[in-house]
């Protein structure tokens, strides 16, 4: 498999036309540009597999970098739209980025207002910071999130997150944007 490097906006093309989890960019592009999928007989696949050992051997390996876990590889637009209401929209955002940076979501909980927090690991640490929160739990995780807030604040609370997780500005704004 050759490796290629892409602009920001071809990836997030690719990664915007995902149709199911996991489904790779070779996927999405054969399926964009009506391919035939990536089949090859099983003896070409020997035959592949041996050449690349041979390869291998002949080779000097050298460390690819490669493009770190990107929410954008799982948000799927469609089951984004079903969400019911921008309540579920956010949770949903919330949900696969905690999916994809499960290592590092703690950020999340330095994210605070004037005089109440956004996040906590439990329902009754969000109660106790303020009046009206509205508590919901971030789906597969043990994290929730104050949820009686406008849109602007949720906007503002999903850029912030993006960000705390490494998104460069332009990502965070069109995570925020899908709210």
């Amino acid at each position: 498999m050759k490796k290629i490097e892409i602009d920001d906006e071809l990836y997030q093309y690719i990664a915007s036309n995902t149709q199911s989890i996991g489904e790779s960019a070779s996927e999405i592009l054969r399926r964009l540009l009506k391919l035939s999928p990536n089949a090859l007989p099983e003896d070409d696949v020997v035959e592949k597999k041996e050449e690349q050992a041979e390869q291998a051997e002949e080779t000097t390996v050298t460390k690819v970098t490669t493009k770190a876990a990107s929410v954008f590889n799982i948000l799927n637009k469609e089951e984004l739209a079903m969400q019911k209401g921008v309540v579920g929209r956010f949770l949903f955002i919330l949900s696969a980025l905690h999916r994809t940076h499960k290592d590092n979501f703690d950020s999340v909980l330095e994210i605070k207002g004037r005089d109440r927090i956004y996040f906590a690991k439990s329902k009754e640490a969000l109660l106790e910071s303020g009046s009206s929160m509205n508590p919901k739990n971030i789906e597969d995780s043990e994290y929730w999130v104050m949820t009686n807030s406008n849109t602007t604040r949720k906007k503002m609370m999903l850029h912030e997150v993006a960000l705390g997780l490494g998104y460069s500005e332009s990502d965070a704004e069109t995570i925020r944007d899908y709210l």
